[in-house]
C-alpha cells in the first residue's frame, strides 16, 4: 500500500492511535490498574505531577485577554503574540471538546472519588461506557488532563520548535501521574493525547501562510 500522501500518513496515523485506544480497554487498562494499585496507591509524587494541568486554564485565557486587548489597541499582532494566542486558544478549545466527549462517551472512573459514590471498577466493579449518560460519575473518557498538556505540547511542537522538548516531558509526567494515582485509565489517557495533539497542532497551523505575509516578523523571531 502506497503511503506516500500526507493524508494516508494521517489517516494511518489516527487509525493506530485509535487502535491503541481500543486495545487498551480490552487487554490494558484494568490489567495495568489492578498491577500498579498496591505499588503507587498512597503515594503523593503522582497526584502532585497532575496539578501540572491546573494553571493552563487561568493562564489561557489571561493570555488571551491581554494578547487581544494589545492587537486592539495597535491594529495588528506580533509575531510572539500570534503564537502565543494561538496556543492559548488551543487550549481553551480543548477544554471545551473534552466536556463534549465526556458526555458522549459516559465512561466510568477506575476508584470512586465523588459523593454520594460513584459507580468505579475498584469500588463496586463497573467499567465500561455508558453514552449520553452525563454527570461527572461518568466522565473518565476522554482523560482531560491529558487533553489540556498535550494540546499545549502540540502547539509548542509547530510553535517553538526548540521547547519541543519541554511539551513532551510535561505531557508524561501528567499521564504518569494519572495512571499512578489511579485517576484514569490507560485509554483515556491515550483518547485525551488524540485529541490534545490534534487541536493543538491545527491551531498552531491554521492559516500560518496567510498570517506569515501579514504579521511583521522581527529579526531571529517567527510566527511559526
Amino acid at each position: 500500500m502506497n503511503v506516500s500522501s500526507p493524508w494516508q500518513k494521517i489517516a494511518l496515523t489516527y487509525f493506530a492511535a485509535l487502535a491503541l485506544v481500543v486495545l487498551a480497554y480490552f487487554f490494558a487498562d484494568r490489567q495495568l490498574a489492578e498491577a500498579l494499585k498496591p505499588i503507587t496507591g498512597g503515594v503523593k509524587l503522582f497526584p502532585w505531577l497532575t496539578y501540572i494541568v491546573r494553571v493552563l486554564g487561568p493562564l489561557a485565557s489571561i493570555a488571551m485577554a491581554v494578547v487581544a486587548a494589545r492587537a486592539l489597541a495597535r491594529g495588528s499582532l506580533t509575531p510572539a503574540e500570534d503564537a502565543i494566542l494561538r496556543a492559548a486558544c488551543a487550549i481553551l478549545i480543548a477544554w471545551a471538546l473534552k466536556e463534549e466527549l465526556k458526555w458522549v462517551f459516559g465512561r466510568t472512573w477506575p476508584e470512586t472519588w465523588l459523593k454520594p459514590a460513584n459507580p468505579s471498577y475498584f469500588g463496586d466493579g463497573t467499567y465500561g461506557f455508558f453514552p449520553f449518560h452525563g454527570g461527572q460519575a461518568y466522565a473518565s473518557f476522554p482523560s482531560g488532563h491529558t487533553t489540556a498538556i498535550t494540546t499545549l505540547a502540540g502547539s509548542i511542537w509547530v510553535l517553538w520548535p526548540k521547547l519541543r522538548w519541554l511539551g513532551i516531558v510535561l505531557s508524561l509526567c501528567v499521564a504518569v501521574g494519572l495512571i499512578g494515582a489511579d485517576y484514569h485509565w490507560l485509554s483515556d489517557v491515550i483518547a485525551g493525547a488524540i485529541l490534545g495533539v490534534t487541536t493543538g497542532v491545527v491551531a498552531a497551523k491554521i492559516g500560518r501562510q496567510r498570517h506569515r505575509s501579514e504579521i511583521s516578523e522581527p529579526d531571529g523571531c517567527e510566527a511559526k
